[in-house]
């Protein structure tokens, strides 16, 4: 049974570029390209771990998260935020709402971020 991943973000070329080195690794993605589609879906699919993006459109990363963690469908779903924001107040409120791990985009590469993913999966 392949392991799901939702990931909520709102470019389209890194959903494709993510979703197919998932694939290799044997995943399953689910895109959103906003907050309001990720939540439902989150909803709908209960993936494994959800990656999240902060500056979305519709609904703000930080309340998707919050959202996530209130419902008791979705918030034991591991939450990664792969975000541009580098302040250290983002990544404090982040983690405050439940976030189990905060990555800045640019500080990772693809197969690090993957790395992140399989530990956070206990993998």
């Amino acid at each position: 049974m392949s392991k799901k991943i939702l990931f909520i973000e709102d470019e389209s070329a890194l959903q494709k570029t993510f979703g197919e080195i998932l694939k290799q690794e044997g995943y399953e993605t689910i895109s959103a390209l906003d907050g309001e589609i990720g939540l439902r879906l989150a909803k709908e699919n209960k993936p494994n771990i959800i990656l999240l993006d902060l500056i979305l459109p519709k609904i703000h990363g930080f309340d998707v998260l919050k959202k996530l963690k209130e419902d008791n469908e979705t918030k034991e779903i591991p939450v990664i935020v792969l975000t541009n924001l580098e302040g250290l107040e983002d990544v404090e409120k982040a983690l405050e709402l439940g976030a189990t791990t905060y990555l800045v985009k640019t500080q990772y590469s693809l197969e690090e971020v993957v790395q992140k993913i399989k530990k956070a999966l206990g993998e």
